[in-house]
C-alpha cells in the first residue's frame, strides 16, 4: 500500500499563511525586542536573540496557540533592574551573563510552577493593579528613551530625579541626534497614517541603521 502524498500545490498553499504570519510577527517583534534590550541595559543585538530563541523553544514545548512569548516592556524593566544590581559596574559581558542566568533560573521556576499547577495564582492580581503597573512601566520606558533622542547621557537615580537631570542637560543635546530622532518620529507617524498595516517600525529601524552606516553617524 502506497503512503498518502500531499500535492506540491497543497503544501505551498498551507505554507503561505504561516509565512505571512511569520513575517508579520517579525515586523512587529524585532524593533520592539531591540528597544527592550536597551531598556534592560543590554546590547541591541541581545534583543534579536530574545525575539528568536524563545519562539523556537515555545514552538517545540508550548501548548497554547494564543500566548505571546516575545520580550515585553515589563520583562525589560524588571530584568534591567535585577541585572543592574548584579553587575553594578555595567560591564557588557557580565551583563549578558547575568541576563542569561536570570533567564535560565526563571525558566526553571516556570517549569516547576507548571508541574505544581500554580497558574491560578495569577487570578489573584486585580485589574487596577495591572493597569497601574503597566502605566508606570510606560512612563519609565518613555523617560529612558528621551536621553537617546537628545543625544545626552545621564546617571539614572530615580524617575523624578532623572527628569530634572534631563532638563539640566538639554543645552548639551546633539543637534544631529535630535534631527534624526525628529525625522524618524515623523516618518513613523507618516507611514502609520498612509499605510496603516505596513511594517513601519521595522522599515524605520532598518533605514536608520543604513543611514548611520552609509554616512558614518
Amino acid at each position: 500500500m502506497k503512503p498518502a502524498t500531499v500535492p506540491t500545490e497543497t503544501a505551498v498553499a498551507q505554507l503561505k499563511p504561516d509565512l505571512v504570519a511569520g513575517l508579520t510577527a517579525a515586523a512587529v517583534v524585532l524593533p520592539k525586542a531591540m528597544a527592550y534590550a536597551t531598556v534592560a541595559g543590554l546590547a541591541v543585538a541581545s534583543g534579536l536573540y530574545t525575539a528568536f530563541v524563545p519562539m523556537v523553544v515555545y514552538a517545540l514545548l508550548g501548548t497554547s496557540r494564543v500566548l505571546s512569548v516575545s520580550s515585553t516592556a515589563t520583562l525589560a524593566i524588571l530584568a534591567g533592574t535585577v541585572v543592574a544590581l548584579a553587575v553594578p559596574d555595567g560591564d557588557p559581558d557580565k551583563l549578558a551573563t547575568a541576563a542569561a542566568t536570570l533567564a535560565a533560573l526563571t525558566g526553571v521556576l516556570l517549569l516547576l510552577a507548571s508541574v505544581l499547577r500554580l497558574g491560578f495564582i495569577a487570578n489573584f492580581i486585580s485589574a487596577p493593579v495591572l493597569t497601574g503597573f503597566k502605566a508606570g512601566i510606560g512612563l519609565v520606558i518613555v523617560l529612558d528613551q528621551v536621553p537617546k533622542l537628545l543625544g545626552i547621557h545621564i546617571t539614572k537615580q530615580g524617575f523624578f530625579i532623572d527628569i530634572l537631570s534631563i532638563a539640566r542637560h538639554i543645552p548639551d543635546a546633539s543637534l544631529l541626534t535630535v534631527a534624526i530622532a525628529a525625522a524618524t518620529l515623523l516618518l513613523l507617524a507618516g507611514m502609520e497614517r498612509k499605510w496603516p498595516h505596513s511594517p513601519a517600525p521595522l522599515a524605520v529601524v532598518g533605514g536608520g541603521i543604513a543611514v548611520s552606516w552609509i554616512f558614518g553617524l
